[in-house]
């Protein structure tokens, strides 16, 4: 039996390097080796205000690039969150067994609430709860995140348990996957701060479907230091982050890549880095525009893929409802 893989993304923002590099190509990598289910997490977006008919065009354009990105629907299965209402039931049945100190806890939810203040919705508070519910209809043995979910996947064990000690086992315990190389691309324009798809600078990030010339400028303008030499330095984390792009773009060792840019500058680097990425990028977004021609082929495999991973979440959700008393 294969292992089972639970990853979500969400449908706002854009989708950048650092989600491909960190995380999407190592899912297309997995693909044979592991049951991978994939999940577009639209109710998770709502926590925050969306324009409905962007918000529908980001679901379609999110899932063209998982499958663009090499995603097989005859390996994996990708669906939509909201096709399937087994996710917002058992989040329901799963908020009955969180205490409230717990989602205090959430550094997220107080990193996030800290900017809206009183506009901060409940469902933002409640975000750990259908997470939790996502994985857990699936019986996920692996949920790759990055360092900044992690908490909600031991969340998502915590309650696990608690569930299991008052009706017995019931759920499986999920481990969180911390990918070492790729997972936190940082920003171009600050980079100590992790790359992120809701940050609204234009300089910020190379998104995957990014122009060639938006890529050379985003680029060009990425912050770096006073300092000359091209060399993998994490004392200097702007060239330090572009030059660990342009390793995972290519391949390359790194005393390979700093012999080939001794004595060079950050200019002929930079050229060169954006040079890689346009390359790096051409197949998929190549595949993107071709299934962007027909999106109907999109929403079928989106489809089939709620139709498998229906099948196993009303199953749980299921033998959970019979367990707590429910229908």
């Amino acid at each position: 039996m294969k292992k089972r893989v639970f990853s979500g993304i969400q449908p706002s923002g854009n989708i950048h390097i650092g989600n491909y590099l960190g995380a999407i190509r190592h899912w297309v990598a997995s693909q044979v080796e592991l049951e991978n289910i994939f999940c577009i997490v639209d109710l998770h977006a709502i926590t925050v205000p969306q324009e409905p008919k962007i918000l529908k065009s980001k679901i379609i354009e999110v899932a063209g690039l998982l499958f663009a990105a090499g995603i097989d629907p005859k390996l994996s299965a990708v669906f939509v969150q909201s096709h399937i209402s087994a996710h917002a039931e058992l989040a329901w049945i799963l908020n009955c067994f969180m205490p409230m100190g717990w989602m205090q806890r959430m550094t997220q939810f107080k990193e996030k609430s800290q900017k809206q203040k009183e506009q901060v919705s409940v469902g933002l508070f409640d975000y750990p709860a259908l997470m939790a519910a996502d994985i857990l209809l699936y019986e996920a043995d692996f949920v790759p995140v990055g360092e900044d979910q992690k908490q909600h996947v031991e969340l998502t064990r915590d309650v696990a348990q608690r569930f299991n000690s008052i009706y017995g086992e019931t759920f499986k315990l999920p481990e969180p996957v911390i990918s070492e190389i790729g997972a936190r691309i940082m920003g171009l324009d600050d980079p100590t701060k992790k790359m992120s798809k809701s940050e609204k600078q234009l300089s910020h990030a190379i998104h995957l479907l990014d122009s060639p010339d938006a890529i050379r400028s985003k680029i060009m303008k990425a912050t770096t230091d006073s300092l000359r030499e091209v060399r993998f330095d994490e004392s200097r984390p702007g060239i330090y982050n572009l030059l660990v792009i342009y390793k995972l773009f290519t391949g390359r060792s790194r005393p390979d890549i700093e012999a080939q840019f001794k004595g060079k500058g950050y200019g002929d680097f930079k050229r060169e880095l954006a040079e890689v990425i346009i390359e790096g990028l051409r197949p998929l977004q190549s595949r993107y525009r071709e299934l962007m021609d027909d999106p109907t082929r999109i929403e079928l495999w989106l489809a089939e893929g709620a139709s498998k991973a229906r099948s196993i979440a009303e199953k749980t959700l299921t033998i959970v409802k019979d367990k707590v008393g429910l229908g």
